[in-house]
């Protein structure tokens, strides 16, 4: 079984090696430790990142929330295994010294009691390095062998999704054909992070969702057959802001799609950016077939070697994402989705505070539940031209942000 690219490696030692472990934890470390008797405390276990390393113990950031403290002794078995391994047979034996904070780790032994510390009979580690190289290829092949869209149509007898692709340019359909190991994932609501998108069926997938797959196209690039599938229910928002509310982080914008006021929550994870006045006019341009056609061509020139690293993969681990320009909007220079992100990723991050009564911004969200409020992923202000020029078309797209939590844990 498969990983999506960056799913969080806890995930990933669940779907694997570590799935095993925890399904049959003495079978799957049985040369590491002791058989557990009926006298034995209990056995416990706990995945996370390594938080501190001291001599005698190791403090992780559990996946399961809050910190764990393993104790080690000398008999504590601390095994190296590179990602995507099922088994031990090509573990290596490490000692404490050798581990970082960063690297990720399931712990396995007894139970104090006490939820947050574990008498560590063994440990299992997947280095940082070997990971961000693992994340570093996955990313790769997401860009060469991935295709994203609108979902138009779903045969889930015939297990195939049809998908338009090509943002604002030319638009193409393309049939995404599943079979029995394709790995399905779902983006929770208000997320569109890895490490919140949960297995969910075929099924689930409806018209006007958000789809990309990886796997292997035709040569004439009308069909799939995906390995990998991720999908949400997203929702793009124009219109203007009608009401601030500071005390509760949120905004209310008036929807010139739905022509309907929607309260906008805003969280630590929500991206915030306000668009100078000039990029703004220029992008609009591009939209209405002007004279700016070529903006952003010139606005990658007038990018700094760090702004150009950034927009082709560099700093924080990233999801693969869609902003190569043979793909934004249907061939070179589109003016997609892909395009005014790249723009966006140039610019700073804004606050609350920055936002006035009256802005034109897009907003893009996951859809809301019951309660009618929406949780903003990304925030974009100042766009007052570009809805003027494209009032009913979707801006932004989760395929490009970079939302990343430290973890590569963003969307694709």
């Amino acid at each position: 079984m498969r990983c999506l690219s960056n799913t969080p490696i806890g995930a990933c030692l669940l779907i694997g090696l570590f799935a095993m472990a925890l399904a049959s934890p003495c079978r799957a470390v049985a040369q590491a430790t002791p058989p557990a008797s009926p006298s034995d405390a209990s056995i416990a276990k706990a995945v996370g990142t390594i938080k501190s390393l001291q001599a005698d113990s190791i403090m992780i950031a559990s996946e399961s929330g809050g910190d764990v403290t393993a104790t080690l002794t000398g008999s504590t078995k601390i095994l190296r295994v590179p990602p995507g391994e099922k088994d031990l047979k090509n573990a290596t034996t490490l000692q404490v010294q050798d581990l970082q904070p960063g690297d990720r780790v399931l712990i396995r032994g007894q139970s104090s009691g006490d939820p947050h510390t574990i008498a560590a009979l063994a440990v299992i580690v997947m280095k940082q390095a070997d990971l961000s190289a693992q994340h570093q290829r996955e990313r790769e092949d997401w860009q060469k062998r991935g295709v994203d869209g609108l979902v138009d149509k779903v045969d889930a007898a015939a297990g195939t999704i049809t998908i338009s692709s090509g943002g604002l340019g030319a638009k193409r359909s393309i049939v995404v054909h599943t079979g029995k190991d394709t790995v399905l994932r779902r983006y929770a609501p208000n997320s569109v992070k890895f490490d919140d998108a949960k297995p969910a069926p075929l099924d689930q997938i409806k018209v006007g969702d958000q789809l990309r797959a990886r796997g292997t196209r035709t040569p004439e690039g009308s069909e799939l057959t995906a390995e990998e599938i991720v999908w949400g229910t997203f929702r793009n928002i124009a219109g203007t802001i009608t009401t601030i509310d500071a005390a509760n982080n949120a905004v209310t914008v008036h929807d010139v799609i739905a022509k309907a006021p929607v309260v906008v929550r805003i969280i630590s994870d929500s991206q915030i950016k306000k668009l100078p006045p000039e990029m703004a006019q220029r992008f609009a341009a591009r939209l209405k077939g002007g004279a700016g056609t070529n903006a952003g061509a010139n606005d990658d020139q007038q990018a700094s070697p760090q702004d150009r690293s950034a927009q082709t993969g560099g700093g924080a681990p990233r999801a693969p994402d869609s902003q190569s320009p043979r793909r934004a909007g249907g061939g070179p220079g589109g003016n997609g989705p892909s395009d005014l992100q790249r723009l966006l990723n140039r610019l700073p991050n804004s606050k609350l505070a920055d936002l006035q009564k009256g802005d034109a911004i897009v907003i893009l969200s996951t859809e809301g539940g019951d309660t009618g409020v929406v949780t903003a992923i990304q925030l974009v202000a100042g766009v007052e031209p570009i809805l003027t020029a494209a009032p009913n078309r979707s801006l932004l797209s989760p395929w490009s942000l970079n939302t990343s939590g430290g973890e590569g844990d963003s969307a694709p």
